[in-house]
């Protein structure tokens, strides 16, 4: 935790109340102009899913969900990781039409979770997601709707930095796109974190492109479940159409990753995918089956951090001063030393 931030004297721009306040704003207008530019209905959201189904997200199999049975069925529950393929089945469910999608707000308790400044058990997030055709499934058309997301965080940025004067946006006009591969070149003595740290910094923002596929020095930049992302389709630039926004955050002194997204698996990227993590009977599940046979339509989704952002725009040190979660003592306490109120 020391090194969590870049100078022992840091003060909050906004006091507790003001916070919620601010957050509050924050997740409308983000939300609110999502909705509009990607075309997005809001819909509700599961906080448990029935096991059995494939619509878990499993986190590349890291993290174990918090289970329980109910009083009336013998099946098991488990609460969500994340929601990014139950709203892919939504798609097909409520026959939304090409080009337009959903947008719900997650909730989910990640018990696991190694906390940290940037790491809660308790995770929120804008998870969204698009129809698209077949022939949209590109690595362009990956950028132009990464562009579209971003558009909306600087709006959203302007709009907060007009209401607290005090909050000056910091983003840069354009996000910078990078593949693994480039950034494994770039910085061959470094760790993935390491590399998004320096790239950050040096453009402000960037993408990176084609988390999940193993690196040519073995191993992936980070991992990614093999059933939801396609990291294995080739490109001009390397394998995979996805990625995450990761914006520097001046606060910290390093990285910080506010969206991990992509262009979702088709059939032949869901069976190459299973089979490179061992995982071939996962397509006998509902969720499997339906991108196999064409019922899960083609589509683009993702997850925005509800918090991170709010964290990011109100230039937090920590995003338990902005969401509401389970700390350890001795965060607590080193956090109380260092004055940072947790909510």
């Amino acid at each position: 935790m020391s090194a969590m931030i870049t100078t022992a004297t840091y003060t909050p721009v906004l006091g507790v109340v003001e916070t919620q306040r601010a957050a509050a704003r924050i997740k409308r207008l983000f939300g609110d102009a999502l909705a509009d530019r990607l075309s997005l209905i809001k819909i509700s959201a599961p906080k448990a899913l029935r096991v059995g189904t494939g619509l878990q997200d499993d986190l590349a199999g890291t993290q174990e969900p918090v289970s329980f049975h109910t009083t009336f069925s013998d099946d098991k529950y488990e609460m969500v990781h994340s929601l990014a393929k139950w709203k892919r089945a939504q798609l097909a469910r409520y026959d939304i039409p090409v080009s337009e999608g959903v947008l719900t707000d997650m909730h989910a308790i990640r018990k696991d979770e190694s906390i940290s400044e940037i790491h809660s058990v308790h995770v929120d997030q804008w998870d969204w997601e698009q129809r698209i055709t077949a022939e949209q499934r590109t690595l362009d058309f990956l950028r132009q709707t990464v562009r579209t997301i971003y558009d909306v965080l600087r709006y959203t940025e302007s709009e907060m930095a007009h209401a607290y004067p005090d909050l000056a946006p910091r983003l840069p006009e354009e996000i910078t796109f990078i593949h693994t591969e480039t950034l494994a070149e770039r910085y061959p003595d470094k760790t993935p974190k390491e590399r998004e740290d320096a790239a950050a910094r040096a453009h402000g923002s960037i993408f990176v492109i084609g988390i999940g596929a193993p690196l040519p020095e073995g191993d992936p930049h980070d991992l990614r479940a093999a059933d939801y992302d396609d990291w294995t389709t080739p490109t001009a630039e390397g394998p995979g159409l996805n990625g995450d926004i990761v914006v520097w955050d001046d606060v910290r002194g390093r990285a910080l990753e506010l969206s991990s997204m992509g262009i979702r698996v088709d059939p032949e990227a869901l069976k190459r995918q299973l089979k490179h993590v061992g995982r071939e009977h996962y397509s006998d599940q509902a969720f499997h089956k339906g991108i196999l046979d064409g019922s899960i339509p083609p589509s683009i989704g993702g997850g925005i951090g509800q918090s991170r952002v709010c964290m990011f725009m109100l230039r937090k040190a920590h995003i338990g001063e902005v969401q509401a979660s389970i700390w350890s003592d001795e965060m607590r306490a080193e956090l109380e030393d260092m004055g940072i109120p947790l909510l």
